[in-house]
């Protein structure tokens, strides 16, 4: 290579330059951080939320912002090093915090790791590899009526196998049957809202929030109390989409293909016994009271470890089980999967300030907005605002909490929870709705959202933007039900 002359660059050209000016840009950022994360180990005596300013929170800000603005502008060069932007954003949080704040900064990144994250993804990564061994198959055209059907379907049957599990058996089908039409994006956004989020909403099993308040005393089929409010948003938006979908449908200028023909028929029927096995395990987890073991100084409850060893062995004997045509013919690949896992090891990372802040309550930098929560409609919208961008099972957790707190302090749980159901139920219920439904204002509102687009973009579907997706649907379709939701529920 002598004889020829080395281009000069500003910005780095190869992935290699990309990671190594990367890592420069993050050692330079945490400079930024020290001083402020010195000033912070000198303080003791104190709730590590009460401890955290709110700029500790920039790195999840600038994460979800990368999740927001990448794919926008940049989406070839995000689709190859997403993965190095997960880990930019972690270590540029991870590092000044565990500068700051030494053995309780590792503690709590090893608790959010071990007690929320691997739980998270196993349960998710079961629930689709069971779910992709369901194979819809036979007369599906992608009418407008046919739509509305797999939407009604998955949004019951969100509740009994979770969002994950209806999202990943019914968008294969409904993806197939439209395939042929120019105009399908409405149709995925719809499937998001409905079977991804609002359909959870009947059963501790649809939601991880429902079931975190499941593990918290609130009776199994109290959610059955939401059935109301899931009624009135479901109604008006299969409504809603019936109309669009007919109006779009009647402009369509292809051609149904020939070769959708044939019954209606599903093969892989042993994976609906896996789907069943692993709601009995999640159920398991919650009922069994075996005790706690110490894991890296993080406690962590025996049933949980024994859900998800059981759930790894039923996604594994599911996916040897199944057959490869079904696997192909649902043209199952592991990115969607993958993807969320990466880019939720980076928010699980750097979520830890949001949520101490939040927890510390009056006492943390978010203490203002922790005191607007005072009447039902404050903590639909705080709880489903929040959750909107935060994992929706803390926040929900925080908001329970300080419901709790707030009408029978110093009381033991249990009879705090029967006391609250009984006496101020509808705060529990605000709760409850604000998590679940407002999941759906975001692609990062709910897990089941990004592998949904993930999968509709892998199958050739244009997806809006993360932007797009809000501004374009959620915020014009979604909020003004919200909004009458509050005067007709909640006040």
């Amino acid at each position: 290579m002598t004889g020829r002359a080395t281009p000069v660059t500003i910005l780095p050209r190869t992935r290699a330059q990309w990671r190594t000016g990367g890592l420069y840009a993050l050692a330079a950022l945490a400079l930024l951080f020290i001083p402020g994360a010195a000033a912070a180990a000198q303080a003791g005596g104190q709730h590590l939320g009460e401890r955290l300013q709110i700029w500790w929170a920039i790195p999840f800000a600038g994460i979800l912002l990368s999740i927001a603005l990448f794919p926008l502008f940049a989406p070839h060069w995000w689709h190859r090093n997403f993965p190095v932007v997960s880990l930019f954003w972690a270590l540029l949080f991870a590092v000044p915090f565990i500068i700051a704040h030494r053995g309780q900064a590792v503690t709590e990144i090893a608790h959010i790791y071990m007690a929320d994250y691997i739980p998270f993804i196993i349960l998710l990564w079961a629930l689709y590899s069971v779910s992709s061994g369901i194979l819809v198959k036979g007369t599906l055209h992608g009418t407008p009526r046919e739509n509305v059907i797999i939407l009604i379907c998955g949004t019951l049957l969100a509740s009994w196998i979770g969002t994950t599990g209806a999202s990943m058996v019914m968008i294969r089908p409904l993806l197939r049957a439209v395939m042929w039409r120019r105009r399908k994006t409405h149709i995925v956004v719809f499937f998001i809202f409905l079977v991804s989020n609002i359909g959870g909403a009947l059963t501790p099993l649809g939601d991880p929030p429902l079931f975190l308040g499941f593990l918290h005393h609130v009776p199994f089929f109290w959610t059955l109390h939401l059935l109301p409010d899931m009624v009135f948003l479901a109604v008006p938006l299969l409504t809603l989409f019936y109309f669009i979908d007919r109006r779009l449908y009647a402009r369509e200028t292809r051609e149904q293909p020939v070769e959708q023909v044939g019954k209606l028929g599903v093969r892989g029927w042993q994976n609906f016994l896996f789907l069943a096995a692993i709601v009995g395990a999640v159920l398991m987890s919650g009922m069994w009271k075996p005790g706690y073991v110490s894991v890296a100084g993080v406690h962590l409850q025996i049933a949980g470890i024994v859900r998800d060893a059981l759930l790894v062995v039923i996604g594994l004997v599911s996916f040897k089980t199944t057959s490869d045509a079904i696997h192909k013919s649902n043209q199952f690949t592991w990115f969607p999967i993958k993807e969320v896992a990466i880019l939720f090891a980076g928010i699980f990372m750097t979520i830890i300030p949001a949520l101490a802040i939040l927890k510390a309550g009056e006492h943390g930098a978010l203490a203002g907005l922790i005191a607007l929560a005072h009447k039902p409609e404050n903590y639909f919208w705080l709880t489903g605002g929040l959750s909107s961008f935060l994992d929706n099972a803390p926040t929900y957790l925080t908001f329970f909490n300080t419901a709790l707190g707030a009408f029978f302090p110093n009381t033991p749980e249990p009879e705090a929870v029967a006391r609250l159901i009984e006496l101020h139920g509808h705060y529990l219920h605000a709760i409850s709705c604000g998590a679940v439904f407002m999941g759906a204002n975001t692609y990062i509102g709910n897990a089941p959202n990004f592998m949904v687009k993930s999968i509709a973009e892998e199958a050739g579907v244009e997806m809006p933007s993360f932007f797009g997706y809000m501004f374009k649907y959620s915020i014009p379709i979604l909020m003004p039900l919200f909004v009458i939701m509050t005067f007709l529920f909640f006040r």
